[in-house]
């Protein structure tokens, strides 16, 4: 989207030289990605105690690889039925 901005120069030359974003546009866009990705953390962070979140990844993968086999299994009797031996 084009849009005309009156932004400070010396700001943009430093997002320019901290990003190393090759023109205007990529630096702006940069420094509203950082923008964006700051606020989302600072959401995150004011979580923190207030979430009971278990750490069960290990569970849920040795879940989901079951699950796996048994539909592996399903698909293989199910060829078996339609082309047999």
């Amino acid at each position: 989207m084009r849009t005309t901005l009156d932004v400070d120069e010396g700001l943009l030359r430093e997002v320019i030289e901290f990003s190393g974003a090759k023109s205007k546009k990529e630096a702006v866009n940069a420094a509203m990605a950082e923008y964006v990705r700051a606020r989302k953390l600072q959401k995150l962070i004011g979580l923190l105690g207030k979430l009971d979140i278990e750490d069960n990844w290990q569970e849920l993968e040795e879940l989901e690889l079951r699950e796996l086999e048994e539909l592996d299994r399903a698909r293989g009797a199910e060829q078996d039925e339609q082309y047999p031996s």
